[in-house]
């Protein structure tokens, strides 16, 4: 299990749990008002994660309360996660990117086809 945020190891899960673009110059062009912009960030990453859910149930027959749990199964620290690209460069300020799980970006950003083939698995 990857170490979690106030360092210990073991059982839970991790902060953050996955990767989405936070800037807002380069992140998703969104329509808002009639609008065109690009915004990064939770405000954009939550919903688009939130509609990924919502996808990956319907795709796969599942109904996922808690995805997490299901994420993070057999997560091997330092090891790509399936379903994810790992991110393995650039940091946040306070820690950095690595290979696997890191604080900085999590499992990796979703793949949502690969996302789909592992939890079908």
């Amino acid at each position: 299990m990857p170490a979690q945020a106030n360092g210990s190891t073991g059982g839970g899960r991790g902060v953050p749990d996955v990767a989405g673009n936070a800037d807002p110059e380069t992140g998703y062009q969104v329509y808002a008002d009639g609008q065109a912009q690009v915004v990064g960030g939770t405000s954009a990453v939550a919903p688009l994660w939130a509609a990924l859910v919502s996808r990956l149930a319907e795709a796969t027959g599942q109904r996922f309360g808690l995805i997490q749990p299901a994420l993070y199964a057999g997560v091997t620290p330092g090891a790509d996660v399936a379903g994810f690209r790992d991110i393995t460069s650039g940091d946040n300020g306070a820690y950095a990117a690595g290979p696997g799980w890191d604080a900085c970006t999590g499992l990796g950003s979703p793949d949502g086809a690969g996302l789909v083939t592992r939890l079908q698995g």
